[in-house]
């Protein structure tokens, strides 16, 4: 990692204290994709916070209110700064990447009526499938999808024959958790406002891995979680621009998000308020803050940097075993890798891996159509993080060539 901030994967690695049990230090964790590890520094944040703030926010006038909404407030700056929103006003707490996409199809939505387009692509996370159909389902939009090569990257040239003048959205991950390949989201934004469409962007794979601005994408919403970028779970982030936040309405209703409310009828506070109904995880607010927190000090380039080169150094690894097969394009990508290996199902080989102490993810990844596209039933899915290292995709290597042994018979 060469930058000024530069801390080598050790020093990382001893910050979170999964990797340093004696139960589970033994884990090459190459599922990063799925959840990250957990800095013992958002640990503290989350118990520090029960420990010192536990109470009520927006409610109350009392010291412990105080305080608790200062440290969820403080959170909400601190993503807004983050990914370069404009305003807190921008930002807006969910449980996740899903319920953030789920809640601008709901609410901006109800503007759609029968016949309107959104326009997806092959390649979504079931996140940002399913939310658009039950739309489909409810008002009579037509889901439309830009293709994917053979390489798994998107023939953006095809939107001259999907678009109509009843486009009405424009939804796309940034980065496939799949195939790792990274959309030009810029040239998707640029092409969608020409005509007048905004552009919702699932970041949920970009925004731990590399440096998002919102403004550098040009998108009107944009969706992650803090679950994935070493935070908690159950925290999640939906941006959107504010002029879109003040015309939608609320997606749930409750206390927190009312101005007035009568027998018959209710006014709404501003966003983001408005959209935060109830009480919010606030722990889960100050853990994903301290999580920023603890990207920005490391450097979320020189992180991004130590992942390209993980990446590169694991598909430069995996293709010396025989009969492995890779997925995506070869560069740029994002930190992850999907494979089969003939002959042996994929939930076989991550049972196999499990046996030697690597730990990855098998299955659809919530992307069936994909699959269907590449013509396979799941795919075997290593992933990388912070705490990476060469070793532990060397143990990969070694304890895929093992598998391919057993499930031959010479084990």
């Amino acid at each position: 990692m060469n930058t000024t901030q530069a801390r080598s994967v050790e020093s990382i690695r001893g910050d979170f204290p999964i990797i340093n049990a004696p139960a589970t230090g033994h884990i090459a964790y190459l599922d990063s994709a799925a959840t990250s590890h957990k800095p013992r520094v958002v640990i503290d944040a989350i118990s520090g916070y029960y420990e010192e703030a536990n109470s009520n926010v927006h409610r109350a006038v009392h010291s412990l209110a105080a305080e608790s909404t200062g440290r969820f407030e403080r959170a909400r700056s601190t993503v807004a700064k983050f990914i370069g929103a404009n305003s807190v006003r921008e930002i807006v707490f969910t449980r996740g990447t899903t319920e953030s996409i789920n809640l601008v199809a709901s609410s901006f939505g109800q503007r759609f009526s029968a016949g309107d387009i959104v326009i997806l692509t092959e390649m979504e996370h079931h996140s940002n499938l399913v939310p658009w159909q039950l739309l489909a389902a409810r008002t009579g939009i037509e889901l439309r999808f830009i293709p994917i090569d053979d390489r798994g990257v998107l023939e953006l040239a095809a939107l001259d024959e999907l678009w109509t003048d009843r486009v009405r959205m424009v939804a796309l991950t940034q980065v496939s958790n799949v195939l790792g390949t990274i959309n030009d989201v810029r040239a998707v934004t640029d092409y969608a406002h020409e005509r007048g469409v905004p552009v919702l962007v699932d970041a949920a794979q970009s925004v731990p891995h590399q440096r998002v601005g919102v403004d550098d994408l040009g998108c009107d919403f944009l969706a992650f979680s803090g679950h994935k970028i070493y935070g908690p779970t159950g925290i999640g982030v939906l941006y959107a621009k504010s002029p879109n936040l003040d015309q939608m309405e609320p997606y749930m209703g409750g206390g927190s998000m009312i101005e007035a409310v009568w027998l018959d009828r209710s006014t709404w506070t501003e966003a983001p308020q408005k959209f935060e109904a109830g009480t919010p995880n606030i722990a889960g607010a100050v853990g994903l803050g301290a999580a920023i927190e603890y990207v920005e000090s490391i450097g979320i380039d020189a992180l991004a940097a130590h992942e390209q080169e993980l990446t590169r150094y694991a598909m430069e690894s995996l293709a010396t075993v025989a009969g492995l097969t890779m997925y995506g394009p070869d560069a740029p990508r994002g930190s992850v890798i999907s494979f089969v290996i003939d002959d042996i199902h994929p939930h076989d080989v991550a049972q196999y891996l499990d046996r030697e102490g690597v730990a990855v993810r098998p299955g659809h990844h919530c992307a069936q159509p994909l699959m269907r596209r590449l013509n396979v039933v799941a795919m075997v899915r290593a992933s990388f993080g912070a705490y990476s290292t060469r070793q532990e995709i060397d143990r990969l290597v070694s304890a895929l060539e093992k598998t391919k042994e057993f499930f031959a018979g010479g084990i």
